[in-house]
């Protein structure tokens, strides 16, 4: 008898606990990536913001303070990919916002479908060009094709990314006319995105009248002491008509926009009610904006950062009262770089210098007809990477290898230039952490035969105009957050691989992590 007791408390003992852990799975999953968002300007501008948007998320949440990512060339392509995917470019294929298509001679977005029979640039863009599967992906495969996934972003880029090839819808607001758009490949529309673009609320309808004005007395806009431009400044982005949606997404107005079709996605499709869990993909912006008065230290990115925590706050006000914070597991990551648009004063001697890749194209290309005989063998620049004639090179009978080892040696002596490696290096050569930080980032068919390291403080120009950004080698400070869930809040300082995110939300999920994720699950979300 007391063996029996003694197995049914066992049992029920196991029952409660099993029980415990399936309650445990979020109903909802919201990934939200901040484009460009920095962890020191949380702190710098921390006593502007409200108790329920990033203080919230600080100080209820499990806070990683420093992302890594451990490759080259970081921009919202790239880094939004290796987020949703658990890996880097070399697997996902994602390298970069575009690329340049060495046949065809031309740049595209990296999410433009080369398979597809469509000829309009907007429609041929589909998740396809992502080679492993992403996380959101997995939840599908995992619930039989039953969540409800979808993402909203200002851009295709990481609306795509973050979507993945079974998300519902993947929706980005159209550079030409403001309304809310999707891929074809997805083939399904919705009603609330409709109704939306179809409001008086939308981007598209009130595009032309928006005006950016500060959002709180001009004397809060504090944080850099070496601001110049303090004053009110007032932005009408629709002044311009041609890019005024370009301008927009770089300005507040953009991040209420993403909230508000999260909020009607939730409500209208009745996210995380159901048997499976959902999930809501959303990036918000926090760069620059480019027509700021003060490039440097400007009050606009200030704003830009005390408006995201009100729309913040506001989504996680509906959250909470719809499904509920702790059904809820809410992951908050950075991309990871920042577009500095640093402008210098005029006069001042710095070190470095202005590095023209065209005038290098063309001599390496003497020098190598000096070497092999006449042709054009090296076609182009591009992304800091030179294309050599992979045809003329193998017409001459020549291996690829010596061509490319040949061309590397003649490029480290010129100015500017730090490092040189070769595709081959990358792939079959000598390893040491330079080369694969590099490798990290080779993607076939797609990356270049030579990849160039620029040495800091070099800024790279054309015959016709610079991008006046000078290179940079520091890293940005990257967060990462999860929060919601019943996770236990906590402050890591230890820096954590990017790859790492998507395993680990897969873990509290119960799901595969993507099939080409590597990383290891964050052992304070094990528990």
């Amino acid at each position: 008898m007391i063996k029996i007791l003694t197995s049914l408390f066992a049992f029920f003992s196991i029952a409660a606990v099993h029980s415990q852990s399936i309650q445990q799975t979020p109903k909802l999953v919201i990934g939200i990536t901040i484009d460009q968002l920095r962890g020191d300007y949380l702190e710098l501008f921390k006593d502007t913001f409200g108790d329920k948007g990033f203080k919230k998320l600080l100080n209820e949440g499990l806070v990683y303070s420093d992302v890594e990512f451990n490759f080259p060339y970081l921009d919202e392509a790239s880094t939004t990919t290796t987020i949703y995917t658990g890996t880097n470019p070399t697997f996902h294929g994602i390298q970069g916002n575009s690329k340049y298509l060495i046949k065809q001679n031309k740049e595209v977005s990296s999410f433009t479908d080369i398979s597809s029979t469509i000829n309009n640039a907007d429609d041929q863009l589909s998740p396809s060009p992502i080679i492993v599967s992403t996380l959101t992906d997995e939840l599908s495969i995992a619930s039989g094709d039953n969540s409800d996934i979808f993402s909203f972003a200002p851009n295709a880029i990481s609306a795509l990314s973050s979507g993945g090839h079974t998300a519902r819808g993947s929706y980005w607001v159209d550079d030409y006319n403001g309304r809310w758009i999707t891929s074809k490949y997805y083939n399904a529309s919705y009603s609330f995105v409709e109704k939306h673009n179809g409001s008086n609320e939308s981007l598209y309808k009130k595009g032309l009248s928006l005006v950016w004005k500060p959002s709180m007395p001009i004397a809060n806009y504090d944080a850099f002491p070496y601001t110049r431009n303090i004053i009110d400044f007032q932005h009408q982005l629709g002044a311009t008509k041609n890019n005024r949606f370009h301008l927009l997404k770089q300005s507040p107005f953009i991040n209420s926009d993403v909230r508000k079709m999260a909020e009607n996605a939730l409500i209208e499709n009745k996210l995380g009610t159901r048997t499976y869990p959902d999930f809501l993909s959303l990036t918000f912006y926090a760069g620059n904006y480019e027509n700021a008065l003060d490039k440097n230290y400007s009050i606009e990115i200030q704003d830009i950062y005390y408006r995201l925590d009100q729309e913040l706050a506001q989504l996680f006000e509906t959250i909470d009262k719809t499904i509920g914070l702790d059904n809820t597991l809410i992951f908050v990551v950075s991309t990871g770089y920042f577009n500095e648009q640093e402008i210098y004063p005029e006069g001042i001697k710095l070190s470095g210098g202005e590095f023209n890749p065209e005038k290098i194209r063309a001599l390496l290309n003497m020098y190598l007809m000096a070497v092999y005989g006449q042709g054009e063998w090296v076609t182009k620049y591009y992304n800091q990477q030179y294309f050599l004639d992979r045809d003329l090179i193998e017409d001459k009978k020549i291996p690829l290898a010596d061509i490319q080892q040949i061309a590397a040696e003649f490029l480290v002596h010129s100015s500017g230039i730090h490092d040189v490696i070769t595709s081959h290096q990358m792939l079959h050569g000598a390893y040491n952490q330079t080369v694969q930080y590099y490798r990290n980032s080779y993607c076939k068919g797609v990356s270049g035969d030579l990849f160039v390291e620029l040495q800091p403080g070099w800024s790279v120009v054309n015959d016709n105009s610079s991008t006046n950004i000078k290179t940079r080698s520091n890293a940005v400070i990257s967060p990462a957050i999860f929060f919601g869930n019943n996770i236990k809040p906590q402050r890591i300082s230890t820096p954590i691989d990017a790859t790492q995110i998507a395993p680990s939300v897969a873990y509290r999920l119960r799901i595969r992590a993507p099939n080409a994720s590597k990383g290891e699950i964050l052992k304070e979300l094990l528990n």
